[in-house]
């Protein structure tokens, strides 16, 4: 296993993160302990966990996630040996979070309430990195249009307080730090900017999509990432499986969240299948296996932190951490980087 430095910690954090929010749902309970357990053996010391978890997010599952690898430290003793992320939701119509059924909102009773219950279902004192899983404020992300649409720009950001809160959930050690997830350009900069003009906490990472699919991370992102230490913690690098070439020509494999959820469309957009196809090809004609060399891919990136790593199966995952010690040579980079000109970004 390879290790990063996670932001501006002193914390250096696996490469390969294990994702988790399968378990719970898709995936049991003995099945998510057997890949805490895979997963740990194998050098990964960066767990991402959320209470949204297990997704898709439904009002029974919900914390499902959590209670597991809060059992899973119980009976192992392992908490001192994980790096654990967690997060808590935005702004949303959800009301199954919050006691007396509110709506999702960054405010301080809400991200109190939501930390209280996470610590609560993981049985520990402490979350590592905690992360505002989308913003507050309106903005494009996720499966929206690539084209920008208008938002009111009087909302009010609100930035301020949720730095100033997961200041005081620092205090009182209840995380160790802190991070933003599915965030915007203008977004990770302001938040630093208060952060730095205000002496409020420091964002250390940000966790957003990135893969071949979807490499628009590059456009903005990229730099803040590394001129501020604000390292990307990739998600979907696999785009949800389609890059493993699994789906194809129309295939459903029995028991893949295309076929158990069908809510997969941000990577069934024009374009994207033939992306697959030529990134698969390439694959095939290095001899290397087409998911392998996805994550491959991410893993060498430099704006890079850690690459999160989800799986319904131990064969899975042990493919996916093996992505570790696939290299990148130039050549290869470069035929990538010429697919990526003709497939620009279709699963963004």
């Amino acid at each position: 296993m390879k290790y990063r430095p996670l932001g501006r910690t002193g914390q250096a954090v696996s490469v390969i993160c294990l994702g988790t929010m399968t378990w719970g749902d898709q995936n049991t309970a003995e099945e998510g302990f057997a890949q805490m357990d895979l997963a740990l053996e194998s050098g990964v010391t960066f767990f991402d966990t959320a209470e949204l978890y297990p997704s898709p997010p439904k009002a029974e599952t919900q914390g499902n996630t959590e209670r597991i690898i809060g059992e899973w430290f119980q009976s192992r003793g392992t908490r001192d040996k994980v790096i654990l992320a967690g997060k808590v939701v935005g702004s949303s119509g959800m009301t199954w979070f919050r006691d007396g059924g509110a709506q999702t909102k960054l405010t301080r009773p809400q991200m109190t309430e939501a930390l209280d219950k996470s610590l609560k279902r993981l049985k520990t004192d402490y979350i590592d990195l905690y992360q505002l899983h989308w913003p507050q404020r309106p903005i494009q992300w996720g499966s929206n249009p690539t084209a920008y649409q208008p938002f009111p720009m009087d909302a009010p950001l609100e930035i301020e307080e949720q730095l100033s809160v997961l200041g005081d959930f620092i205090r009182a050690g209840k995380i160790r730090w802190a991070g933003l997830s599915n965030e915007s350009a203008w977004g990770a900069m302001t938040f630093l900017k208060e952060s730095d003009t205000r002496g409020l906490p420091r964002m250390q990472s940000i966790q957003n999509a990135y893969s071949l699919l979807n490499r628009t991370f590059e456009t903005g992102l990229a730099e803040i990432a590394m001129r501020e230490h604000l390292g990307l913690l990739a998600y979907s690098p696999m785009a949800q499986g389609y890059l493993s070439g699994k789906y194809r020509d129309g295939a459903l494999p029995p028991g893949s969240r295309k076929a158990l959820y069908d809510r997969l469309q941000r990577y069934e957009k024009p374009g994207s299948s033939e992306a697959v196809d030529a990134y698969v090809a390439l694959a095939a004609r290095h001899g290397l296996d087409p998911g392998r060399m996805a994550l491959s891919f991410v893993n060498s990136r430099p704006f890079l932190t850690s690459t999160i790593i989800g799986a319904s199966s131990l064969p899975q995952l042990r493919n996916a951490i093996a992505s570790i010690d696939l290299a990148m040579p130039p050549e290869l980079e470069a035929e990538i980087n010429a697919i990526h000109q003709v497939h620009l970004n279709p699963a963004c």
